[in-house]
C-alpha cells in the first residue's frame, strides 16, 4: 500500500484517539440545573450531600494571607510529632522551596511520617538534587500521574490540589504555591496575591482522606493509626464541608457546588478568582441572580497582572453577556490574585484550589472547603474589598468598543480554554 494511505491511517487513527479521550471528558460535564428558595445557611447538608460528603461541626478557622502563610506552615511542621503530609501542584526553585524542603527534611530525620506528593507536571522543574535530598532524609516523595506510556489517557489530568496535614489535628487549604513569588505581601509584580486557612477540628480527618486518595492510587500504601487519624475533638464552632470528588460518569463535586451556590446566593455574591472562564449555564444563573436582587461582583487580575495572560483574554470572551446580565466585572492589573474564594450573603464562603475554568471543574483533582460561617465570610470579603480598592471596573459601553484585535485574541484563546 502507498506511503500516503498509512500516512491517512495514521492521521485517522489519532484523531479517533483525541475524540475517545474528549468523549470521555464531555460525558462528565453534564448542564446542571437547580430551583430552591431556601436560604443557603440552611443548605448545608444538602451542598455537602450533593457534593459526595458530610458537613462537620466544631471547627476553628484561620485566614492566611500571602507570604505569612509559609511562615505559620513552616513553623508548624517544625512542631510537629508525628506525621507530616504535603501535597501540592506547582513547585519551582528557590528560597522558598529551600526552606520548605529543610523543614520537611529534618521532621523526616528526626523520625516522623514525612509524605509528600507532587504533581509531575506542576513541579516539574523542582531540582533532581532536591528529590534525592528529600528521599535521602527519609520522606516519601510521589510525583502524581509522571509521564510513562501506559499513563497516556491520563497525563491531562493533574493534582492541583494544595494541602498540609499534621499529625492528623491540623490542616491547612487553599491555593498557596512553593514558588517564590508566592513570597511577600502582593506589593509589587513579582509577588503574588493568594489565601489559604488553617484548621483546627473534626474537618481534619477530611482533609486527611482527600490527602489518602491520591497518595493510595500513586502509591498503594494506606496509612493508619493515631498518627495520622488521631480522636479529634470539638475546636471551634463552624460548620465545614470538603469537597473533592471526581465520580465517573457525573460532574466533579466541585462543579456541583460552585454551580449551586450561583443558583443559592438571595444577597450578595462576591467571587474572587484568578482564572475566570464560566460556562453558559453558570453565566445565566448569575445573570438569574442579579435579577432576583443580588450583588454579583467578580474580582480578578488583568492580562498585565495575570501569570497566563491567555487565560485572562479567554475569559474575556465571555465579558459582554456578564456585563449585560449585571454582573459586575473588576480587573486588577498589579500582581496576580491568585485567591480562589466565593463567599454568598454574608454567612457562606468557599475556599480552597478551585479556579473557575473547565480544567478545575472537569479535569483536575481540586479541592474547596464550603465554610458556614459569618466571620469567615467577612474576612474573606475585607480581602476583596482591599484588591477591588485598586482594580478597575469593567463598563459595557467601552468594553464593547476595545480593539478587533483584542476581540479576536479574546475569541481565539477561548477556543482552546480547556486546555489552558
Amino acid at each position: 500500500m502507498s506511503t500516503t494511505f498509512w500516512s491517512w491511517l495514521a492521521i485517522g487513527l489519532i484523531t479517533l484517539l483525541i475524540l475517545v479521550i474528549w468523549s470521555i471528558r464531555r460525558h462528565r460535564s453534564p448542564s446542571l440545573k437547580i430551583q430552591c428558595d431556601q436560604p443557603i445557611e440552611k443548605l448545608v447538608p444538602s451542598l455537602s450531600g450533593l457534593t459526595l460528603g458530610t458537613a462537620v461541626a466544631g471547627n476553628a478557622v484561620e485566614v492566611l494571607e500571602n507570604g505569612h502563610y509559609f511562615d505559620v506552615l513552616i513553623e508548624r511542621i517544625a512542631a510537629s510529632q508525628h506525621s507530616v503530609h504535603f501535597e501540592t501542584f506547582l513547585w519551582k526553585p528557590g528560597k522558598l522551596s529551600d526552606r520548605l524542603a529543610a523543614a520537611l527534611m529534618e521532621r523526616a530525620r528526626a523520625g516522623l511520617q514525612v509524605r509528600v506528593l507532587l504533581d509531575a507536571q506542576g513541579s516539574k522543574e523542582i531540582e533532581k538534587d532536591m528529590v534525592a535530598r528529600l528521599r535521602e532524609s527519609g520522606c516519601k516523595l510521589k510525583f502524581f500521574h509522571a509521564r510513562s506510556l501506559h499513563a497516556i489517557g491520563i497525563l491531562n489530568d493533574r493534582d492541583h490540589r494544595k494541602i498540609v496535614i499534621l499529625d492528623g489535628r491540623e490542616a491547612f487549604c487553599g491555593g498557596h504555591c512553593i514558588v517564590d513569588s508566592w513570597l511577600g505581601d502582593a506589593e509589587d509584580h513579582r509577588h503574588f496575591s493568594d489565601v489559604s486557612v488553617r484548621l483546627h477540628g473534626p474537618i481534619v480527618h477530611s482533609i486527611q482522606g482527600v490527602f489518602s486518595e491520591n497518595w493510595g492510587g500513586e502509591t498503594g500504601e494506606l496509612f493508619l493509626g493515631d498518627a495520622v487519624f488521631p480522636e479529634l475533638q470539638p475546636a471551634g464552632d463552624k460548620l465545614i464541608h470538603a469537597v473533592f470528588a471526581k465520580p465517573e460518569s457525573s460532574a466533579p463535586t466541585v462543579k456541583i457546588l460552585h454551580h449551586t451556590v450561583l443558583c443559592l446566593a438571595r444577597k450578595r455574591l462576591w467571587i474572587q478568582n484568578p482564572y475566570f472562564i464560566p460556562e453558559p449555564e453558570a453565566i445565566d444563573a448569575m445573570g438569574a441572580a442579579v435579577r432576583r436582587g443580588v450583588d454579583v461582583r467578580v474580582l480578578m487580575p488583568a492580562t498585565s497582572g495575570s501569570d497566563s495572560p491567555m487565560v485572562q483574554h479567554a475569559g474575556h470572551r465571555n465579558f459582554e453577556k456578564l456585563l449585560k446580565n449585571g454582573v459586575r466585572l473588576f480587573e486588577y492589573p498589579h500582581t496576580l490574585l491568585h485567591q480562589k474564594i466565593m463567599t454568598v450573603d454574608g454567612i457562606w464562603s468557599a475556599v480552597g484550589s478551585t479556579n473557575f475554568d473547565d480544567r478545575s471543574f472537569d479535569t483536575n483533582d481540586e479541592i474547596t472547603l464550603g465554610i458556614l460561617d459569618a466571620d469567615v465570610a467577612a474576612r474573606f470579603d475585607a480581602i476583596f474589598e482591599k484588591y477591588v480598592a485598586r482594580a478597575e471596573e469593567i463598563q459595557l459601553e467601552k468594553w464593547q468598543k476595545r480593539g478587533l484585535l483584542h476581540k479576536l485574541h479574546d475569541n481565539a484563546a477561548y477556543m482552546i480554554n480547556e486546555l489552558l
